[in-house]
């Protein structure tokens, strides 16, 4: 069973963007060819900032939505305890 990831972008605006996967390398291409989510699309590149592993794919939502609900200094303040 593949782990799950919730992850950070910074998208080429500067604006966050947070998102799960079960595979982090396809979903990484995935918005890098602007196939991703549509808030991706037409703010190319992204870079990724933060991950983290979860053990689910609830585990997972449920930290996605926390992370979302942070202030984006809250969310950078995350990223900077991790290099990406």
């Amino acid at each position: 069973m593949k782990p799950w990831y919730v992850y950070i972008l910074r998208c080429a605006d500067d604006t966050l963007y947070t998102g799960i996967t079960n595979d982090l390398e396809m979903r990484l291409r995935t918005h890098a060819e602007g196939r991703g989510a549509k808030y991706t699309r037409g703010r190319l590149p992204v870079e990724l900032l933060y991950r983290e592993q979860a053990t689910s794919r609830g585990e997972a939502t449920r930290r996605e939505m926390a992370i979302k609900r942070l202030p984006r200094q809250g969310k950078l303040a995350l990223v900077g305890g991790q290099g990406g």
